[in-house]
């Protein structure tokens, strides 16, 4: 019963033709949505990717791959697993139960230091998103302001960069864990708060504050900026399937390519998606996401980016990671990377 709805039996039971190809992708992936447990074990020719986190438009271009068909000119056979927090990334990878994840660099080099076996096959965001705001009423306007503040990160994930720009600069402050949720900002539980651009600095936006009421601090501004969203697999898999991993690299940009082209018709797909896995699905938001996630991922173009991970942003987030304390030793860049030079 559960291989009744992977996309090779589909592909069986209704033939090859381009056209029911196209739209069978967007079938699979939301029947992983109410299937997930009968999916335990992947098909033979069947690639299973986990992004990182819930589904919208930070993820647009995976969809559109499947949507249009593009990873079938690849002769790929692609199942976009439900993602979200109870999944989390390089955990799913190391059991078994995804053959490539997304996840932020930081993370990457994190999970190699704790002993996943995992290679960074391409490096998709080319510039960081994290961004501290907070209200003009604190009247916090540069980053030595910050002293003796209360600042809400993440609990967990994502906050190492964070926590190297207080240490940069010198900053004593109370450390406040979040979660995902602004409401702690909203409510003046905390002085200052990080954020991402394409995502909970535009939901407090929404709240109905205005940004000109509001001060905001990236990271790229202060010499950290560096990229997030990448591609992993296991080095076995990797030592197994080098072409299908370049080619899921290479079909996943021009599923990128075409949602960045079509951005109406991507955040309808984003948005079929994100009710079928009851998250709640707002279009100005997720349109939002999209145009940031545009101005993440483009260098000067798609094809200029080519997924590939630079030396010197790999270093620099490793030697910043050691430092820190987040990893015990450097990890060797050509053990780690095996994405386009």
């Amino acid at each position: 019963m559960a291989v009744a709805f992977g996309i090779d039996v589909i592909i069986d039971n209704f033939g090859k033709s381009r056209k029911t190809m196209k739209k069978l992708c967007r079938i699979c992936m939301l029947c992983m949505v109410f299937f997930q447990p009968f999916f335990a074990t992947a098909q033979e020719d069947t690639l299973r990717f986990l992004p990182h986190w819930l589904p919208q438009a930070q993820f647009a271009g995976f969809y559109m791959a499947c949507e249009k068909g593009i990873y079938e000119n690849y002769d790929l056979i692609v199942d976009i697993l439900k993602s979200g927090p109870k999944y989390p990334p390089a955990e799913m990878l190391a059991s078994g139960e995804a053959e490539i994840i997304s996840n932020f660099l930081t993370d990457g080099i994190i999970a190699f230091d704790e002993g996943i076996p995992l290679v960074c096959i391409g490096q998709i965001s080319q510039r960081s998103a994290i961004m501290f705001i907070s209200k003009k009423e604190r009247r916090i306007s540069h980053i030595g302001d910050f002293e003796g503040k209360t600042i809400g990160i993440w609990r967990s994930g994502f906050r190492e960069l964070p926590l190297a720009l207080l240490r940069q600069e010198g900053i004593d402050a109370k450390i406040v864990p979040i979660t995902g949720t602004v409401n702690l900002f909203l409510m003046d539980g905390v002085d200052i708060m990080c954020v991402m651009w394409y995502n909970e600095y535009h939901q407090v936006l929404n709240s109905g504050i205005d940004a000109g009421d509001l001060d905001a601090f990236f990271l790229a501004d202060h010499h950290l900026d560096y990229p997030e969203d990448g591609l992993y697999c296991l080095k076995e898999y990797y030592d197994q399937n080098p072409l299908q991993c370049r080619k899921f690299l290479q079909a996943s940009l021009e599923g990128w390519a075409y949602a960045f082209d079509h951005k109406d018709e991507a955040l309808e797909v984003v948005i079929e998606i994100m009710r079928a896995s009851n998250v709640p699905a707002n279009i100005a938001h997720q349109k939002w996401m999209l145009d940031r996630m545009e101005d993440l991922f483009m260098s000067d173009s798609l094809e200029s980016n080519r997924g590939r991970l630079k030396p010197e942003d790999f270093h620099n987030v490793n030697a910043l990671l050691h430092e820190s304390g987040a990893i015990r030793e450097k990890v060797p860049l050509e053990e780690f990377y095996y994405g386009p030079e």
